[in-house]
């Protein structure tokens, strides 16, 4: 039986927000949807807290900001203390994929008696509390279409992952306005982790037609929109388009999730305190190329969404992707990031230890391997 017709007959789950909002001003649409909560609890930054207003709500508002960009575990502690004294009755996400994952932990927690630590890995959590709205004002994380939340251990500087069916949106809201503001080094990197989501997904072994079919749209958007959004922050076309590819880059985590590469950005995220996305923009070429001869025909897809040209060599893969990085002005040097060579062994090795995602690559991935390509990256 080929593999084709395995992966078609294995069962999967998609779960997908109750209500999905998107285009220009679609924020707007959810003070209406909002109209019958009266205690709302906003999680959101500092850069992102002005757009509130646009929203219109009607009942009693509180705004929490302190969200560092790699949430911890004290960091969590803190907002659901906070959400505990507001006693809130709709939780709204208004920012990046941190933001939205401690909306989800709020939505979950703050009414029971169940810590973080007490729901973390699958379907630990007891039931949902309250309602859940997400709004993303980057395209990246997908966040907002997904179950999945992840808190940073600061003892081991793990990435501790929570997944529960109840975490999922009862509303998400994509307005590429909200977006504008992005700088064009953010929008960037962030993109690219929107097309790692797809291409880990498309890629993967769990890959499932399904999914496949959301990965190629997320692809394509990305070759279409991502170079237009990084030159003019401005354009709603491009914004939207980055911001559906950002969603279908989220509902590809669900049922399949990613592999190698977004095990080894997770160190260069705790350990050199990068931002998720740029973490992810810098190992993508590097485990792309290495997964290219157990997945030919996929990479030569991958590469042509991109707009470059007929490649199924590993090195020429490595070569133009890093250059397409390049192009849209992202450092793709650790060195310059802070990294030093005698790190790296450690980071292999916390890398390979995340074997929830390990386990998912296509080609298999030694703690040899990922010193090879972090060396690669320097």
């Amino acid at each position: 039986m080929s593999d084709a017709v395995l992966s078609m007959a294995r069962p999967i789950t998609l779960l997908q927000p109750s209500r999905l909002e998107i285009g220009a001003g679609a924020i707007a649409r959810l003070g209406a949807w909002a109209a019958g909560y009266r205690r709302i609890f906003v999680v959101a930054m500092p850069p992102t807290v002005g757009f509130v207003e646009r929203i219109g709500l009607e009942g009693e508002v509180a705004t929490y900001t302190d969200i560092p960009p790699e949430p911890d575990l004290p960091a969590v502690e803190a907002v659901l203390a906070a959400a505990r004294a507001f006693r809130p009755d709709l939780v709204i996400g208004l920012g990046g994929g941190s933001v939205m994952d401690v909306a989800k932990l709020v939505a979950v927690l703050w009414k029971g008696e169940q810590s973080v630590l007490d729901v973390v890995g699958v379907d630990k959590v007891a039931t949902r509390r309250v309602a859940l709205a997400q709004v993303p004002t980057t395209s990246g994380t997908g966040s907002e279409a997904g179950i999945r939340a992840l808190v940073t251990n600061p003892a081991t500087l793990a990435k501790l992952a929570v997944e529960s069916r109840h975490m999922l949106a009862d509303i998400a809201v994509l307005d590429p306005e909200l977006t504008y503001s992005v700088p064009s080094a953010v929008t960037a990197a962030t993109g690219i982790d929107a097309l790692a989501h797809c291409v880990e997904a498309f890629t993967n072994l769990k890959a499932h037609p399904l999914i496949d079919g959301y990965a190629r749209l997320g692809i394509g958007l990305v070759g279409r929109y991502l170079p237009r959004a990084v030159a003019d922050g401005a354009d709603t076309e491009a914004r939207a388009g980055m911001m559906l590819a950002s969603y279908y880059g989220g509902l590809c985590l669900g049922p399949v999730n990613t592999a190698g590469g977004h095990a080894l950005a997770y160190p260069l995220g705790t350990r050199l305190k990068l931002p998720h996305g740029l973490a992810n923009a810098i190992v993508f070429p590097h485990v792309l190329s290495f997964n290219t001869t157990a997945r030919p025909d996929k990479t030569t897809e991958i590469v042509a969404a991109l707009g470059l040209g007929q490649l199924a060599d590993a090195r020429e893969v490595l070569a133009t992707s890093m250059a397409y990085c390049r192009d849209l002005g992202i450092e793709m040097s650790l060195l310059r990031h802070g990294a030093q060579e005698t790190e790296l062994p450690v980071w292999a090795e916390e890398a390979f230890a995340i074997k929830r995602l390990i386990d998912n690559n296509p080609r298999a991935l030694g703690v040899s391997d990922i010193l090879t390509i972090y060396t690669s990256a320097l």
